[in-house]
């Protein structure tokens, strides 16, 4: 094996386990119970199948085909700063619209803090 056909196995490898995290991110979303568990499974871990695909996709460019993609290096920045980010604010608004979590939450640390700002507001 030559230098090239080693970079295209890794990169495969890594176009492959970006779509076995997106398998079980998928089945996250189906079996989770609630909106913020399920919001977690498809931001987190979709987030990392994303751009374990698209590295895996700019090494198999840059190393395999000899020129690298200024595409591919711009869906990696974007894809890493809004989808967390994007997450977050669904989540946000789930909650401030008051959402029911699973039975199974033990503990809601959010609502003191928001409840402690909402007095702080009123004073």
């Amino acid at each position: 094996m030559n230098g090239n056909e080693i970079f295209e196995l890794i990169a495969a490898l890594l176009i492959l386990l970006g779509s076995i995290i997106s398998v079980i991110s998928a089945i996250g979303i189906i079996r989770f119970n609630d909106v913020y568990t399920r919001a977690h499974a498809a931001t987190k871990t979709t987030t990392l199948a994303v751009l374990i695909t698209l590295v895996g996709t700019f090494i198999y460019v840059w190393l395999g085909e000899g020129f690298m993609s200024i595409r591919l290096i711009l869906g990696i920045v974007f894809v890493f700063m809004t989808a967390p980010v994007s997450g977050h604010l669904v989540l946000r608004a789930a909650y401030r619209a008051k959402v029911k979590m699973a039975d199974e939450t033990l503990d809601d640390e959010l609502k003191p803090v928001l409840e402690k700002k909402l007095q702080e507001g009123d004073s």
